[in-house]
């Protein structure tokens, strides 16, 4: 019960953001109305991949300087739920674009980056499938991982900000802060980005504990 009290904070934080986030009064602004909600999802899940993966790297480092299988098994984990968040990111993101810009896909440049930070990403697991040896599977992951963390940070976070993006917080667009006059939505959403994350978290531990007991049982 000690052990597991981060696990039952996070589900009830997220308890607390899907029903503040669907049912407690949100800003009424014009084109936005009520997709300025997305914030709540869409926007803390991309925080939750972005330290799921830092977390991966640094477990990827790790490894390289001392080949232990857990810190082989931690790493490849953390980037695989990191990448099911990208990828429900880029999901609400695409449902938010189709009621604010009138599409899905926009051709923004912050999508195409993170689309192509995910194919990064998802090459990487291609690259673990395609080895058969374990130790030089595991080595050879490490280093791509490390050098996919550095491509995703300018394909994100960088890029966007220098080209003509639509999206909030890039090329001259104010971010949501700047719409969020009265805090109303603070209250949900740094709750959110934590509740993303702790789910984020249990689900690695999870995931971690199974491969660890598949490893032991097939040695």
């Amino acid at each position: 019960m000690k052990q597991n009290w981060w696990k039952y904070i996070g589900v009830l934080l997220l308890i607390y953001v899907h029903l503040g986030g669907l049912m407690l009064e949100a800003p009424r602004l014009n084109i936005l109305n009520e997709t300025v909600r997305a914030l709540y999802f869409h926007v803390p899940m991309w925080f939750g991949m972005v330290l799921l993966y830092m977390i991966s790297v640094f477990y990827a480092i790790k490894f390289l300087r001392n080949p232990l299988s857990d810190a082989d098994v931690k790493s490849v984990e953390y980037a695989h739920v990191g990448t099911a968040f990208g990828i429900l990111g880029i999901l609400t993101g695409m449902l938010w674009a189709n009621y604010t810009w009138g599409s899905p896909w926009h051709g923004d440049p912050k999508q195409n980056g993170a689309a192509i930070a995910l194919l990064v990403y998802l090459a990487y697991f291609v690259l673990r499938g395609s080895i058969e040896n374990d130790e030089q599977k595991a080595r050879l992951s490490a280093v791509y991982n490390i050098f996919a963390f550095a491509a995703m940070i300018p394909l994100i976070f960088i890029i966007p900000r220098l080209t003509d993006s639509m999206h909030p917080g890039n090329g001259g667009n104010p971010g949501f802060n700047a719409y969020d006059l009265d805090s109303r939505m603070r209250l949900i959403f740094y709750p959110a980005v934590a509740a993303w994350f702790l789910i984020g978290l249990w689900i690695v531990s999870l995931r971690v504990r199974y491969r660890i007991l598949q490893n032991h049982l097939t040695e």
